[in-house]
């Protein structure tokens, strides 16, 4: 598989990435989310399933794996999959984030799945656990979900602490969601400390749906930084796996470049992502090793202009993608 420098930085990163949001903690709002993990979401399960996924990864080449404190367990099983391996530090890069405590005590059902707390106080706190998981594996710790709402830009101790972790050599970025990415994203990239802008890679929300970060994430890239695409198959909306009525028109757009290409639905989307000049890494939420085989079957598709006009036609208002988004059922 293909591998990069991210942004500026010496990490040197796989194309295609994996995220375990889906694969830490037994509830998420990918769809059919609960008929991929069947009936066996024990702690004991979902710690097999991830390091069976995880096998599958690293033979298929990936190299870049990315995880939360929020993700459940999803620290706790990289780490284990990782030492169980023997895999040397210098031959995988890993990015944790912080900022959302996970809170659905190990149920699919809960009042809350994680809560959102962009403190100084608790960025040393959850630090310390990933630290712990991942002892000597982190290479980026990014700032989860950042928004201009949350004020985590604004907070100067905040920003401080994260200088502070750079110094001892963790890079430093920051991911994104809502309808303010490109704003976020820019008022990210004016942060300097100590002569140097503070964050090295964003990771974004990026597909076919959604694209309008799309000039903001060049922008970034232009001037260095990292790219890390997230939510390439819009939490499976942009699989046949969508059953909402007003998405069979552009079902069939997929479908017809899938045929076109003798490819399958999920990788075409995939491919959109990759072809992106700003896009270094492109994440897969891949929930079983026959997921990354599918994903990774993206990589022999090299989608033209003309499919790339043609698949223009499925972007939707980020206000109406953002409020789909947001009522998508943990499951």
């Amino acid at each position: 598989m293909e591998s990069r420098s991210l942004g500026s930085t010496e990490l040197m990163v796989s194309r295609l990435g994996l995220g375990l949001a889906a694969l830490g903690r037994p509830g998420y709002i990918n769809l059919h989310h609960a008929r991929d993990l069947g009936a066996e979401s024990s702690e004991a399960a979902m710690e097999h399933r991830a390091h069976c996924v995880l096998d599958a990864a690293w033979n298929a080449g990936i190299r870049y794996f990315d995880v939360a404190r929020s993700y459940g367990l999803g620290e706790k099983f990289l780490g284990s999959w990782l030492r169980s391996h023997s895999i040397s530090r210098p031959a995988v890069i890993v990015g944790s984030k912080w900022g959302y405590t996970y809170t659905a005590d190990w149920k699919i059902q809960a009042q809350s799945n994680e809560i959102k707390n962009h403190t100084l106080s608790n960025l040393q706190k959850q630090w310390g656990e990933s630290a712990s998981w991942l002892n000597g594996y982190v290479g980026l710790y990014q700032i989860h979900s950042a928004t201009m709402e949350s004020g985590v830009l604004d907070d100067p101790s905040v920003l401080e602490e994260l200088a502070c972790l750079k110094t001892k050599g963790i890079h430093i970025g920051l991911s994104l969601s809502g309808l303010d990415q490109t704003a976020t994203l820019r008022k990210a990239m004016a942060i300097i400390l100590d002569g140097s802008r503070l964050f090295e890679t964003v990771q974004a929300t990026w597909n076919l749906l959604e694209p309008s970060a799309g000039p903001a994430l060049s922008e970034a890239h232009a001037a260095g930084m990292g790219v890390i695409v997230k939510e390439a198959l819009a939490n499976g909306r942009l699989t046949s796996r969508n059953p909402d009525p007003g998405f069979a028109p552009k079902l069939a757009i997929l479908q017809q470049e899938a045929a076109r290409f003798d490819s399958s639905v999920d990788a075409i989307a995939l491919a959109s992502c990759l072809v992106q000049p700003f896009a270094d890494v492109v994440l897969s939420g891949a929930v079983t090793a026959e997921h990354v085989q599918g994903n990774v079957n993206s990589f022999l598709l090299n989608l033209d202009g003309e499919a790339m006009t043609r698949l223009a036609a499925l972007t939707e208002p980020a206000q109406s993608y953002w409020g789909t988004r947001k009522n998508l059922p943990w499951n």
